[in-house]
């Protein structure tokens, strides 16, 4: 474990959805070897999944969390439950694209999780099969996160999700950290995130602890086609992410100002 000092500034740089496509497994990858990504979490129902779990196994430095998950977003790409959840389903089968009524999507039945009578027993079975199936392929799973904001979808389900970390020895609350979430932005080119990310470094204070959450990509012919209504820009919006991430002038602020990495694992296993 990395040793800390009160005056360090801590950071943890959270890489989220590795499973879902090919192009999102190798930018997750690239963040971490040529970057400065400690974390990563994976989509288990994901139709990558079996990539991204050699990919992880391969480097088994990088701290991997299970990106617990209720949802099915993207219009032309779609997984499904790894479990029978009646209750989790669309029409079709498939895990519903939301879990709250919103504009972005037509109100129609299975487009919104909780419009179905969601049975928390069949909650719990399908967060358990994510779990279970993720450390049987990835040696180095610590901690548990949720895709879309799955874990809040009710009380019961926040509750549940404490309890099944609680029960496999995984972290879930996060407690300490200051998020820092405003330097992306699905508006910015590449160049801008990279540029706004160095802003957002440059003003880290010491003493504190930071915490950095955004999805890598690549801006290939694969993610052009992976987009939702509202959110069209999915391959040039996660490169900016890869390239900020990457990038030597981000690296070379962290070094200047002394910014310790830490993953999930290191800043809030005793938390």
């Amino acid at each position: 474990m990395a040793q800390i000092t009160t005056n360090e500034i801590k950071l943890v740089v959270q890489a989220d959805d590795i499973g879902f496509c090919h192009a999102v497994n190798r930018a997750c990858i690239d963040v971490y070897k040529n970057g400065i990504c400690r974390s990563v979490e994976v989509l288990v129902p994901s139709p990558w999944f079996m990539e991204a779990a050699k990919l992880l196994k391969e480097n088994p430095g990088y701290d991997v969390g299970v990106h617990l998950c209720l949802t099915s977003e993207w219009t032309n790409l779609k997984w499904r439950p790894m479990t029978p959840a009646t209750s989790l389903r669309n029409p079709d089968g498939y895990f519903c694209p939301f879990i709250w009524v919103n504009d972005q999507w037509e109100k129609k039945a299975g487009n919104f999780l909780l419009e179905n009578n969601v049975s928390i027993v069949e909650v719990e079975a399908e967060f358990r099969a994510q779990i279970e199936t993720a450390k049987k392929y990835i040696p180095q799973v610590s901690h548990l996160t949720a895709h879309m904001g799955c874990s809040d979808a009710t009380p019961e389900v926040k509750e549940l999700v404490k309890k099944l970390a609680k029960e496999y020895n995984l972290i879930f609350e996060k407690k300490g950290a200051e998020y820092g979430g405003k330097w992306s932005g699905s508006d910015k080119s590449p160049v801008q995130k990279e540029e706004a990310f160095v802003q957002f470094l440059q003003g880290l204070q010491p003493g504190k602890t930071y915490y950095v959450v955004e999805h890598p990509g690549y801006d290939t012919d694969e993610m052009k086609a992976i987009g939702h209504p509202g959110y069209e820009t999915v391959g040039i919006d996660r490169e900016g992410v890869t390239v900020a991430w990457t990038s030597e002038k981000v690296k070379k602020i962290i070094k200047d100002k002394n910014i310790k990495l830490l993953t999930v694992k290191e800043a809030f296993s005793n938390k």
